[in-house]
């Protein structure tokens, strides 16, 4: 049991990491600023739930969000649509 809370732990850390860096990719291209840390945390829960399986795959990652963005909690879809999406 501890090694599947492990796995689950990392792989949510890893879909953070993986937001973070899409969304900071997205919003140089778009905007020129990066993203705050308000705005990386808002689709924290809505990668690791939609989107896991493309966690170290910014694109990827991205197309999956915006494919997902009707099913996004309000912040995230906010943040999505914000950056292009």
């Amino acid at each position: 049991m501890t090694r599947s809370f492990n796995t689950k732990s990392n792989n949510l850390k890893s879909a953070a990491l993986a937001l973070a860096v899409l969304i900071a990719g997205v919003a140089q291209a778009s905007a020129g600023s990066g993203p705050t840390m308000q705005e990386k945390m808002a689709c924290h829960a809505d990668a690791a739930t939609f989107c896991s399986q493309f966690v170290g795959k910014a694109p990827q990652m991205r197309a999956c969000l915006e494919q997902n963005k009707a099913k996004l909690s309000a912040p995230c879809r906010a943040v999505v649509e914000a950056h292009g999406g």
